[in-house]
């Protein structure tokens, strides 16, 4: 006997965009724009904060070395492991509960952050950020994934609210160069009376510091908008019916799951590798440029009254400041170049994925380009760079535009992961999922790569006659590298299924 034929299957509606969903769709993007605002903060604060608790261990020494490695390796493993779980709670505990407390742990924490005293208590409170924007994100975007059933819809959702990663990677350039800017008529920054066991805050009004602090703003506007939070429909639905599985880290290596979550994390890994291993190396490589060498000198030229009328110990000191004040202002130049291409690169990434309809051809327009350029830019563009124009007044270089392809090139593709992975999960395993390739992936393998440069660029058979030199040409082939495995690896890139899909 012939069975019936299975009806086919209505799609779902549009969500109609409520009062109560804009307030969503506000908060997530807040969340991501202040999620990348603390990850990218490092490379910008990283140097004059090393210049100032390390005033015994100048650049290139071992000390200095070894801390500028612990600063991106230690929190992005913090990060990677606690928002593995974060990832399993949000599952267990609900997406909106978990962003939630996410949000206040890394905006509570960068604001501390900026009354550091010394390494070890700069780099416990950039782990405990970290681990903050680890679950945040993961939380996010299966949130967001599961209040818009519609296909189209979702992913244009994704798309542009995760473009605020990338205004958030623009806020941070304009805070560090307002905060070097105007620094001297901000309040000091000192430690309260009740925690001066904690140490002496020699810089207070060091422009780092207040970029730090101002990682607390994402804090504001979600205790006032968090009681008009609605938790995610079908998670809610699924939990209130019994019908929720409990999730599972063994699950996502069943024969199902295994081969989407080893591509997933290691494509993810070398994203992260290309951005934090090449891209954010930029503030390392400056002070070889010849652009800032003249500049610092400029500035020295300039201000030889007021260092002439120093006696030698202040004069060393208001030297070495504004020594990493004119660099500082220079790296958050080409820092804001790269964020607006990662900004251009969301929003390509926001048309092109409900165009294109395989993944596997959507993530390699943004890789085949990379093999190309990264090499291009580190290693040849950052040592002969040379101005191409002027725009009311500012000075576009080579350096400006290749910064602004690589983010667009590498950021886009952190937006095709956002996209990418909701659909590929069923509800019980979005978030451990997400968090296996996000955080193992991204954060804890991803992010070393931080580490894996510096560490590299200090190796005799580097090429370059100072530490800045060896950072671009490491990092010209740590770009090289990544981008020629995620190419490799997308060849085995699972298409996401039509169930998943439809969750």
């Amino acid at each position: 006997m012939s069975q019936p034929a299975t009806p086919p299957t209505t799609p779902p509606d549009r969500q109609p965009l409520t009062f109560t969903i804009w307030l969503i769709l506000v908060i997530a993007s807040i969340g991501f724009a202040f999620d990348i605002y603390e990850l990218l903060m490092l490379p910008l604060i990283l140097p004059p904060a090393l210049a100032e608790l390390l005033p015994h261990a100048p650049a290139g020494s071992a000390e200095f070395n070894t801390w500028r490695a612990l600063m991106f390796w230690v929190p992005a493993m913090a990060g990677g492991l606690f928002g593995l779980y974060g990832g399993y709670l949000t599952d267990r505990l609900g997406r909106r509960r978990v962003l939630t407390w996410s949000i206040l742990l890394y905006a509570t924490s960068a604001f501390l952050a900026g009354f550091s005293t010394n390494m070890v208590m700069l780099l416990i409170l950039r782990s405990t950020t970290f681990i903050g924007v680890c679950v945040e994100f993961v939380a996010a975007v299966a949130w967001l994934a599961e209040l818009f059933p519609q296909h189209e819809q979702r992913e244009r959702v994704l798309g542009y609210t995760q473009a605020f990663s990338s205004i958030g990677g623009l806020l941070v350039g304009v805070a560090f160069l307002a905060a070097n800017r105007w620094a001297g008529l901000l309040p000091s920054i000192v430690m309260p009376e009740f925690l001066s066991f904690l140490g002496e805050i020699r810089g207070e009004n060091a422009p780092w510091r207040y970029t730090l602090m101002s990682g607390l703003v994402p804090a504001l506007p979600l205790i006032m908008i968090r009681p008009f939070l609605p938790e995610s429909p079908i998670w809610a639905q699924k939990k209130a019916a019994g019908t929720l599985k409990r999730p599972s880290f063994t699950e996502l290596f069943s024969p199902v799951y295994r081969r989407t979550t080893a591509i997933t994390t290691l494509m993810v890994a070398v994203a992260f590798g290309a951005a934090f291993g090449a891209i954010q190396q930029i503030p390392q490589i400056v002070p070889g440029m010849q652009e800032a060498k003249t500049a610092v000198q400029n500035a020295k030229t300039q201000a030889a009254g007021k260092l002439d009328a120093l006696d030698a110990e202040k004069r060393k000191i208001m030297e070495k400041q504004l020594t990493q004040k004119t660099l500082g202002s220079i790296a958050g130049q080409y820092t804001l170049s790269q964020e607006i291409g990662g900004l251009a690169g969301r929003f390509l990434l926001a048309l092109l994925v409900v165009r294109i309809v395989s993944r596997r051809s959507l993530i390699r327009v943004f890789q085949v380009p990379g093999l190309i350029l990264m090499p291009a830019v580190f290693a040849y563009c950052t040592l002969q760079n040379q101005q191409l124009f002027a725009v009311a007044g500012y000075h576009i270089t080579l350096l400006h535009v290749g910064m602004f392809l690589a983010g667009l090139l590498t950021v886009g593709q952190f937006s095709f992961w956002g996209n990418y992975l909701p659909t590929v999960y069923p509800v019980h395993l979005r978030g451990t999922g997400e968090s296996v390739a996000h955080n193992i992936g991204g954060r804890m393998i991803g992010t070393s790569f931080a580490a894996l440069t510096s560490i590299l660029s200090g190796l005799p058979f580097v090429p370059g006659d100072s530490d800045a030199v060896r950072v671009a040409y490491t990092a010209a082939a740590v770009g090289l590298l990544t981008y020629l495995l995620g190419f490799v690896l997308s060849f085995w890139l699972p298409e996401p299924r039509a169930e998943t899909m439809r969750e």
